[in-house]
């Protein structure tokens, strides 16, 4: 079963140096019917102004995934970690035990990224921080993988994740199609471009629900970049 959340449907806040849509509750948005889907609790769609960013904060047990659409974002935390991740790039913090940081978009132009959240499969682990440069993100078959927490997953050279989950994505080129394998439930997101999931039509920014299915059918109708996020159902 697939369920669209279009992204004008979306919650939205801007505080001037940030323009966000949230896909599940966050901050001053609430829906509740909205508040998480399995154990995938958040998904920012944040544009953040130039030289501007978030100023250091704490989280504690969770695993937060940021991936970079265009742009970059400086990361700073108590464990002595900084690292600057680029467009396509993706960085991953668990926070674990407890962390604070800051993210801080150091350009000179506006700074566009999915933020997202899951929870973890256990409590108080040691608190970490990685990013992975994704040279390519083509698509051939289906989705490139590129993190995961599953043990199977755990020699193919993706981030890390304390959760039975994936996250995959890659750019597909206009009328080119996909068949994607879905372990658990997925969250689909077209970050560019156009697409068709199982015949319905997605457009930039929009999301989709997809649930008892093992698979889905992806028709690009333009050149497009999706991310596919699965959890345990």
């Amino acid at each position: 079963m697939i369920k669209i959340y279009p992204y004008t449907t979306l919650g939205q806040a801007d505080y001037g140096w940030l323009n966000a849509h949230y896909h599940f509750s966050f901050a001053n948005y609430h829906n509740p019917n909205r508040t998480h889907f399995g154990t995938l609790r958040v998904i920012n769609d944040d544009r953040i102004a130039a030289q501007s960013g978030f100023d250091t904060h704490p989280h504690q047990d969770m695993e937060i995934i940021t991936f970079v659409r265009s742009g970059a974002i400086t990361h700073t935390d108590s464990q002595g970690n900084e690292g600057i991740t680029h467009a396509g790039d993706i960085q991953v913090m668990s926070a674990g035990s407890g962390i604070a940081h800051s993210e801080f978009n150091k350009q000179d132009t506006e700074t566009t990224l999915y933020q997202i959240w899951i929870f973890p499969r256990e409590k108080g682990v040691k608190p970490r921080w990685e990013a992975a440069r994704f040279a390519d993100r083509s698509v051939e078959t289906s989705l490139p993988l590129l993190v995961s927490g599953r043990k199977e997953d755990a020699d193919k050279g993706v981030l890390y994740i304390h959760q039975d989950a994936s996250i995959s994505g890659g750019q597909l080129k206009e009328k080119q199609s996909i068949t994607q394998a879905i372990k658990g439930q997925a969250y689909l997101l077209v970050s560019h471009g156009m697409i068709q999931l199982d015949g319905q039509k997605l457009e930039k920014g929009d999301g989709a629900e997809i649930t008892e299915q093992s698979s889905v059918s992806i028709n690009a109708l333009s050149d497009a970049e999706i991310i596919l996020i699965d959890v345990p159902s």
